[in-house]
């Protein structure tokens, strides 16, 4: 018997090695995108009830967190499944580059109008690549930015330390001393490295929300400590000159970006996307307030799951919370004269 050997032509064998060499690898998801009975030992006797029944029922059965903020002083509205609220398992995914936006405004790299490189013929600008999440734009401003400026405007936005006052079970999770694997472009377009909570991505939202105010998160426990609330400033920052342009994107993404599905045709809405993986779990952000002008709520949703999750399913978490409160007059019922919040 006459043995057959497979030739392979030299040229056909280096194309088959390197194709073997970019082959992505198979992602396994370990986490599942539904859980059951995370709510059970919710503590809810200082929150708004109708607030939370809007994120409980936006919210379902999905494995995720919905935390929403009163953005004026602190006061977390609503709350859902804290467990997973107060943990600090999350990476920040896109979200972060509301913060690298903010420091090349800051350090004069960028206005909302210098376009930006980000491949051979093409360049884009602030508004869009917020709207669309456009990730070599965000690599490019961290690598001008460096990493020890990088860090200092994120951990003065609240990364790496607690945003809630006195909340049991709070973690503060925590900021790389160093930049991870892809270096400070990745830490600028994923957070690569950092390990952030829902409460520090809420304090964040409102803080840009209301211009400048980093408050302590407080989450009242009882009607009496609702009642009696006395806003916490933790820290005023002066990125007040930069908002606008941050603002524009934010509501770019909502109009017609990566954030669609929180859209409302009768109120504006502001948020940020993120979407990215962490061991065998897939995450997806949406960090968003409503109103650039008078600021109502800051609502947060961050889901967990496998491949079926990222970031536009979470704005479609928000945009049912926002449509519900709606539909219920809950916007209008807390606004006094000249738009603002009742109150104020």
């Amino acid at each position: 018997m006459v043995a057959l050997s497979l030739v392979v032509p030299a040229a056909a064998s280096r194309h088959h090695r390197r194709h073997r060499r970019y082959r992505r690898p198979v992602q396994t998801w370990t986490a599942s995108t539904y859980a059951y009975g995370l709510s059970a030992d919710d503590v809810t006797g200082g929150e708004d009830p109708v607030v939370r029944r809007a994120a409980v029922d936006a919210l379902g059965d999905l494995n995720g967190t919905a935390v929403i903020v009163d953005p004026n002083n602190g006061r977390i509205l609503a709350m859902v499944n804290q467990d997973l609220a107060l943990s600090a398992d999350y990476q920040p995914c896109s979200t972060t580059k509301i913060a690298i936006a903010l420091a090349a405004l800051d350090q004069g790299i960028i206005n909302e109008n210098t376009p930006v490189q980000v491949g051979r013929h093409w360049f884009v600008t602030l508004t869009s690549a917020l709207a669309h999440s456009n990730n070599a734009y965000f690599e490019a401003l961290g690598q001008r930015l460096g990493f020890e400026t990088v860090s200092h405007y994120e951990r003065l936005l609240g990364l790496g330390e607690k945003a809630g006052w006195n909340i049991p079970g709070e973690d503060p999770g925590s900021y790389p001393a160093a930049p991870g694997p892809g270096g400070v472009a990745k830490l600028s377009s994923f957070g690569e490295g950092i390990h952030m909570s829902p409460l520090q991505l809420a304090a964040i939202v409102s803080t840009v929300a209301n211009g400048g105010t980093l408050y302590w998160l407080q989450h009242p426990t009882t009607a009496e400590q609702a009642a009696d609330f006395v806003p916490r400033v933790k820290r005023r920052l002066n990125i007040h000159n930069f908002l606008p342009a941050v603002q524009d994107g934010m509501m770019a993404a909502v109009d017609y970006g990566t954030a669609r599905g929180a859209y409302l045709s009768d109120e504006e809405i502001l948020g940020k996307t993120g979407t990215c993986s962490r061991d065998g779990t897939r995450f997806g952000l949406f960090g968003s307030f409503l109103g650039p002008q008078y600021p109502q709520l800051a609502v947060v949703v961050i889901l967990r799951g496998n491949g079926s999750v990222y970031g536009p399913r979470a704005a479609e978490v928000a945009g049912r919370i926002y449509r519900a409160l709606d539909h219920e007059q809950y916007f209008a019922a807390n606004r006094g004269p000249g738009g603002r919040p009742a109150g104020e």
